[in-house]
């Protein structure tokens, strides 16, 4: 079931799929007041809902780039603590964000 966070007027705010204890209640997911802010946020397509969610995952891929990168500066993991098809993908990744960087020009052949 959805979590529905309201302002100051008792208007929905905000949605989650989970409770925050005290600042959200627990909605059917037919709720007219929660239909509506869907809309309202432009969410009320199951298209619409999708691209959101596609464009959130590129956003959570640079987010976990920059994460790894962060636990490799501070020395808290090494590349080679990672899984080895985990490695391999952040690997290319780094390596394509390089090159669009013009900071760096590889062979195919030289990744891994």
């Amino acid at each position: 079931m959805p979590y529905v966070t309201r302002d100051k007027s008792g208007k929905v705010s905000g949605v989650s799929d989970r409770a925050e204890i005290g600042l959200s209640e627990e909605v059917g997911p037919d709720h007219p007041e929660l239909v509506q802010f869907l809309v309202d946020q432009g969410l009320s397509t199951p298209e619409s809902i999708r691209q959101t969610l596609a464009e959130s995952d590129l956003q959570m891929v640079r987010l976990v780039d920059d994460l790894i990168d962060l636990l490799m500066d501070k020395g808290l993991i090494k590349f080679t603590d990672l899984p080895q098809a985990a490695g391999e993908k952040y690997l290319h990744r780094q390596v394509a964000r390089k090159q669009l960087q013009g900071n760096l020009v590889v062979d195919e052949n030289d990744i891994l």
